[in-house]
């Protein structure tokens, strides 16, 4: 686990939100305590986790949502639900759902997940309308209940599925009737990176799954929100999977407070990291390029005759810090963009990276 600076001058390109440590998090609810007044829940239900859920649901442009202690399980409940009796469900490759979940929908549910666009970040209508007609017109016929889209795909350095191609694969699904979800853990990232709102992305969809921790500050949890239909009873599934907490009223006050004002400070730090990147390929011996759908994360690259070790302490010295390089090119750093950057001017980081190229 990489040293997470004790600086609230740092600037961190690593994460999609501000790093979290127990005292900033004690110093954040004390804050949202004497503001808003902390509500507790009991077992999930209530307090501050109906008002999280209620906002959630306003911001995402849905009727209601559920909190959920971790995105697998919210990932899970959706491709249970939308399937029903159906027990095929097609996913991306390279999806969390599909690589990191030890095969939970198929080993707890009997669904059977599809995987296409092998070590691609997203498949086109064209291969949706192949998996399914494959799946209707096999001996034993066996439809798809849903389809799930990943967007920003982890595992492909954040790059999104482009809006054209999820209209698309979602106007298709409704003609055939086949359910859809978005893994949208880091849904804010791609709006920021589009320009497109969050709402406008939900509302292709019949379910969407948000995180709660990976930028809004909440040390755990997500929210899964759709239909009053489909979250009608939802806290049912939630506790029978073991997810009902006791108490999960800390992590949705922490959420309720970093989402306020979120998502004009993050297209803020993208329009600042643009304009930075932009500047810093003035300088000799680097380059910050970007994905062709992209949406936070950029390669930097180094030339040959930079010490990539001594680049990173030098920054480091400066209160910026970044990833170690990639195993497969030694001068190659992705940089993360988060609200961080708002923490320093331009022109100083612009002056960090100039002097570390120096070393």
């Amino acid at each position: 686990m990489q040293h997470i600076p004790n600086d609230n001058n740092a600037v961190i390109f690593r994460g999609a939100g501000e790093p979290n440590t127990p005292s900033t998090m004690l110093q954040r609810l004390a804050e949202f305590d004497r503001s808003v007044g902390l509500e507790s829940d009991n077992y999930s239900l209530g307090g501050d986790v109906t008002r999280l859920e209620k906002k959630c649901a306003e911001m995402l442009g849905k009727a209601a949502a559920v909190f959920m202690p971790t995105g697998t399980l919210a990932n899970h409940l959706a491709i249970r639900k939308l399937c029903g009796s159906k027990s095929r469900a097609v996913v991306q490759e390279q999806s969390h759902l599909y690589n990191d979940t030890g095969d939970c929908v198929t080993q707890l549910s009997g669904i059977n997940l599809v995987p296409l666009a092998k070590d691609r970040p997203y498949f086109t209508v064209q291969e949706l309308e192949e998996a399914v007609v494959q799946a209707e017109a096999g001996r034993v016929m066996n439809p798809v209940g849903a389809v799930m889209i990943e967007s920003p795909v982890n595992r492909q350095s954040g790059q999104i599925v482009p809006f054209d191609e999820m209209e698309a694969i979602t106007d298709y699904c409704r003609r055939k009737q086949i359910k859809t979800h978005l893994d949208g853990a880091r849904l804010y990232m791609m709006s920021a990176a589009t320009g497109i709102p969050p709402a406008n992305y939900a509302a292709l969809f019949d379910t969407v799954y948000l995180s709660l921790y990976k930028y809004f500050g909440a040390p755990f949890g997500a929210v899964l929100a759709g239909t009053s239909e489909f979250t009608d009873g939802l806290y049912h599934d939630r506790r029978m999977f073991g997810g009902g907490l006791a108490s999960a009223n800390f992590a949705a006050a922490l959420a309720l407070h970093g989402i306020d004002g979120f998502e004009q400070r993050f297209a803020h730090a993208m329009a600042k990291a643009k304009d930075l990147f932009a500047k810093i390929n003035m300088l000799d011996g680097i380059h910050i390029g970007c994905f062709e759908h992209g949406s936070n994360i950029f390669p930097l690259e180094l030339a040959a005759d930079v010490d990539c070790d001594r680049f990173i302490k030098a920054l480091r010295d400066h209160s910026v810090s970044v990833s170690s390089p990639s195993e497969h090119n030694s001068k190659c750093i992705m940089l993360t963009v988060n609200t961080t950057i708002l923490r320093q001017d331009t022109g100083d980081l612009l002056k960090t990276f100039n002097c570390a190229l120096q070393h």
